[in-house]
This record gives C-alpha cells, sequence and structure tokens, in this order.
C-alpha cells in the first residue's frame, strides 16, 4: 500500500458496532475481493472489498473475516484468515502480511493461515443459529458474475443447510453511512490531494492540450502523494464531449473557446475524494459561459446549505430542481409560462439538468447508505449540479464534497478553487 498506516482504533470500532446489531449467537462471515482476470495470466489490480476493509483494514486479496462474538470458544470470537506466504511469492509478487502485522493493521489476535479455515469454522458454525452473509447490496449494482460472498454463501447452504442465514448488509448500510473521525481526517486527505492536483491541471491546461493529457497530470499528482490512483475513471471533456454524463474516451484535443469539465478524485487509504470543475481552456470566459457558470454556482451553494441533518433526499432533490428552474428561466433555457404549465413528474429542467444533485461518498465513490433515510450527522455527501446545453456545445458541473455535522456542514473542498475569478487568475499566473 502506498497510504501511511492507519490506527487500527477505525476497524475496531467498526467490529464492535456491527456485532452489537447482530442477532444472539451469530457468526458472520466477510471475503476480500475476487482477483480478477485481465488476461492470459495477468490480473486486474487488487481492490479490496469495501466492506471488509471496513471491518479489518486489511488490504490483501484472499483474505477471510469470521466475528462470532458469542463463540464458546473464546479463541474464535474474532479470527481472520490470510494467504499464507512462502519464498516463492514473496520473489514473484512481493510482501504479503506477517501475522503480526495483520494484528497491527486489524487489531485482530487471532491470526490463521487460509488453509486452516475449513477445520476451524466446522469446528464452531454448529454451535451458532445465525450465519451472517455479506452480499452487495447497494441499489446501484445488479451482479451477473458469483462473487466470493455469493460463492461461500452457496457452499455454506449446501453443508450447513438447517442454519438461518442473515444480511450483513443490512447493517452496514445504516453504519457506514455514518463516518468516524478517522474516516473524515481520511477524505478530507484525499480532497487535499485532489486540490493539489486541480492547482497543478489549472497551471497546465492550455489550447491545443490533448484531454489525456490532463489526465496524465492529475494522476501523477496523486501517486506523487501516496493516493493508490483515480478514485473512478476521471472524465476529462471539453467542449460539447461535456454534455456526456459519464465520458471518459479522454482522447481529444482541448480547443481555444472551450470550456473543459474536469471531474475526478483522489483515492487515499481506499476512501475517496470526489470532485467536478468547469474550466476554459484559454483561461477566460466567455459572457455567456460565465453566465450559465454562475447559474450553476448558485445552486450549488443553494443545495450545499440544505444538505443539514433531517433532509430527505427526493425532497431534497425538489427544491434544488426549483432553484436551478429559476436559473434556466433566467439563461433563457426555459420559459416561466411553460413552467407553469408542466407535469410535475417530469419538470423541463431535466433537459438541462437530468442527474441528481448528491449521493453518499466514502469507501465506495457512491457509498452504501439507504436513499431513503434522512441525511444524518456524520453523513459525507456530494454537491453537484450541472447545466448541460447540448445546442451551444457547452457543459457546466461544479462539486464539491460536504461533511454534516451537529453545528451544520463543513465543505470539505473549501480549500479548492471555485469562484471563476479565482481559476482565471491561476490560470492566467
Amino acid at each position: 500500500m502506498k497510504y501511511l498506516p492507519i490506527s487500527n482504533t477505525l476497524f475496531l470500532n467498526n467490529r464492535k458496532n456491527f456485532v452489537r446489531r447482530t442477532k444472539p449467537n451469530s457468526l458472520a462471515v466477510f471475503h476480500a475481493n475476487d482477483e480478477f482476470p485481465k488476461n492470459g495470466d495477468q490480473t486486474f489490480s487488487f481492490k479490496q472489498n469495501a466492506d471488509f476493509f471496513y471491518l479489518t483494514g486489511i488490504d490483501q486479496e484472499q483474505s477471510i473475516l469470521i466475528l462470532y462474538p458469542d463463540c464458546p470458544n473464546p479463541l474464535y470470537k474474532e479470527v481472520l484468515f490470510l494467504r499464507q506466504t512462502d519464498e516463492h511469492i514473496a520473489v514473484w509478487e512481493g510482501h504479503k502480511y506477517t501475522k503480526e502485522e495483520a494484528r497491527e493493521a486489524s487489531g485482530i489476535n487471532n491470526i490463521y493461515w487460509l488453509h486452516e479455515l475449513d477445520a476451524v469454522l466446522h469446528s464452531i458454525i454448529n454451535y451458532a443459529d445465525n450465519i451472517y452473509i455479506n452480499t452487495n447490496e447497494n441499489d446501484r449494482y445488479s451482479y451477473t458474475v458469483p462473487y466470493r460472498d455469493i460463492r461461500m454463501y452457496e457452499q455454506l447452504r449446501q453443508r450447513y443447510p438447517l442454519h438461518k442465514y442473515e444480511r450483513s448488509a443490512v447493517i452496514l448500510r445504516e453504519l457506514r453511512a455514518v463516518k468516524s473521525d478517522i474516516e473524515v481526517e481520511l477524505t478530507r486527505k484525499a480532497c487535499e490531494i485532489t486540490r493539489d492536483a486541480f492547482v497543478r491541471v489549472l497551471k497546465f491546461v492550455k489550447p491545443g492540450v490533448a484531454e489525456y493529457e490532463v489526465e496524465a497530470e492529475l494522476t501523477h499528482e496523486f501517486l506523487r502523494q501516496r493516493a493508490t490512483g483515480n478514485a473512478y475513471s476521471p472524465i476529462i471533456a471539453s467542449g460539447p464531449n461535456a454534455n456526456v454524463l459519464h465520458y471518459v474516451d479522454n482522447n481529444q484535443v482541448c480547443k481555444d473557446g472551450d470550456v473543459l469539465l474536469l471531474d475526478f478524485g483522489a483515492e487515499y487509504a481506499n476512501y475517496n475524494a470526489d470532485m467536478t470543475r468547469s474550466i476554459p481552456v484559454n483561461g477566460r470566459f466567455t459572457k455567456r459561459q460565465r453566465e450559465v457558470y454562475d447559474a450553476v454556482l448558485r445552486v450549488m451553494r443553494g443545495a450545499a446549505a440544505m444538505i443539514k441533518s433531517g433532509a430527505v433526499l427526493t425532497e431534497y432533490q425538489d427544491e434544488v430542481g426549483k432553484l436551478m428552474t429559476g436559473e434556466l428561466i433566467g439563461l433563457k433555457l426555459l420559459d416561466r409560462h411553460d413552467v407553469e404549465k408542466q407535469d410535475a413528474k417530469m419538470p423541463l429542467y431535466r433537459k438541462y439538468f437530468m442527474h441528481g444533485t448528491s449521493h453518499h461518498l466514502g469507501l465506495d465513490v457512491h457509498d452504501f447508505a439507504s436513499r431513503y433515510r434522512p441525511f444524518e450527522v456524520g453523513n459525507i455527501l456530494t454537491c453537484e449540479p450541472g447545466i448541460y446545453i447540448r445546442e451551444e456545445g457547452l457543459g457546466i458541473r461544479l462539486e464539491n464534497d460536504i461533511l454534516i455535522t451537529k453545528d451544520g456542514n463543513i465543505d470539505l473542498m473549501a480549500d479548492i478553487p471555485l469562484e471563476a475569478e479565482h481559476i482565471e487568475e491561476i490560470m492566467n499566473s
């Protein structure tokens, strides 16, 4: 791992919070992510399962966690299984966790090698009444390939058909949405690296630069500061490309007079930043570009003020829609009389602002949380309105990450250039 060590207090507390919410006499099993084949004898770069990392701090493949707080054998109340390294693995793949290192990282005392899993699990599982299995219940995802947790579930059901099986995701959906102080600091670090990458790009962009060159500058700064890399595939969209919401080709040349939309963020210690800025390729916004930019910025500030404990996502989005509608009327993109007659289920602003304003952020960029649960203290949410005008070849989106506290909210990206004048000043310095 490139990032600096994390206090295992985070993972100790996460496990305590999880087992407190399980039914009495329950055993829970968690798996590291699969290693996915790329081609031939290669695999994609390993990315840890977010839930597994949340509970262990272990960033290594082929790892398994068992939690059984009521286990009659105290040795197995909390057990971590690791791939046992050897000289061959050390030569070909490099260093793997020793048991001592895994204890320090996770705070779990009882560490075993993976080949001991079956014997340990079989010796305790029949004393448990319930078995918690962790599946991906993020409602943005539907699996087609049976991942490791699903395969374990099928195996356990065959071997132990009379146990009652429970869902870990129901518990984790509540826990992961509320960030601890350590998680907030890790997210702040990701935001700081993202800030530095953006300032670097502001000094780099000019007419004739290719989108992929801008992507290279961002990635350079991320890796230079111990980030794992990009939190997600960066969107480097110049001119009309900005109207493609998930544009990731990043293969065009940035032209004089165009606006460049940059949607990117650093991943640090598995925690993510998510930021969007729109900048003039030549260092100066045109009058029309500035009008649209300022309209988006006003909506962003109005929306950010609504991100507070107790707010409900659907109601919040409706209120943001009203702000956006007013701005679109001001830009002469919508007619006030047409708006008065619009179908409330299909508001006209959606033609120019067709995506949601906010999502939870954390170990996943679209973090695991309920879209129906009111916002609460400890949530980190994005705030990302945009206006996309296809007929003008112009798309502008702005995005910051907002932490809700008991005293109001905190913009974790408040120190990242946002005002149009500030952006122009840096680009022309």
